[in-house]
């Protein structure tokens, strides 16, 4: 007895998006496509009229929001229960110059559906650049996440920045933002290094000796 073709072909369909995902053309298609997406969102706003001094603000909002949305999914859903984007992240850290990705359309259906969520509550024009600014930001994260792992920095604040990811994969539940440490900081995650035994014997033995 054959077995489900529907169940078959669902497996191997799924096969070939997780191989298309660790591909380098899916990575930097993803950030192209994202990009575009992110640039007809602020186009199609500001032809509307919308004024600078409410456009601005509501581009910003969207960097903002997109920086919450980047620690929820990478805390709880990368980081989550097993399932497929788990197991993809998963093969990241034990890769990190690798090209684990999401499938390259992913994003963009996710943007479009967030879009049309804002739209519900907000003027259709402020909701383009609302969601310009959350695509701007994941472009950002994608971007600075590949250098983050292919480039030595010598600037010491993007050293910083790009230390404070790797510190992450040491440390897999420290340092969710990728980004931006603000949520790590709000929520707790922020990794503190601890205090040394050596450097508190010796604050100690400075106390003592000045009194």
């Amino acid at each position: 007895m054959q077995g489900d073709p529907v169940g078959r072909f669902a497996g191997l369909a799924l096969d070939a998006l997780v191989r298309m995902s660790r591909t380098r053309a899916n990575y930097w298609l993803e950030s192209v496509l994202d990009t575009a997406l992110g640039a007809v969102l602020l186009a199609e706003g500001l032809r509307h009229h919308v004024p600078v001094q409410t456009a601005l603000p509501l581009v910003l909002l969207g960097l903002f929001v997109f920086s919450f949305m980047e620690y929820v999914f990478h805390r709880w859903v990368f980081h989550g229960p097993p399932q497929p984007m788990a197991r993809g992240h998963a093969a990241h850290h034990l890769a990190p110059r690798g090209y684990e990705a999401l499938p390259f359309f992913v994003p963009a259906l996710v943007l479009s559906g967030v879009t049309g969520l804002c739209a519900l509550w907000m003027p259709a024009a402020y909701a383009w650049l609302l969601a310009s600014g959350i695509a701007f930001g994941y472009v950002a994260y994608g971007v600075g996440h590949f250098m983050i792992h292919h480039r030595r920095f010598r600037n010491a604040l993007l050293r910083r920045w790009a230390a404070r990811h790797h510190i992450h994969h040491h440390h897999p539940e420290r340092n969710f933002g990728v980004t931006s440490p603000l949520w790590d900081v709000v929520l707790g995650t922020r990794y503190v290094p601890p205090r040394s035994t050596s450097s508190a014997s010796a604050r100690s033995a400075r106390d003592t000796s000045t009194r």
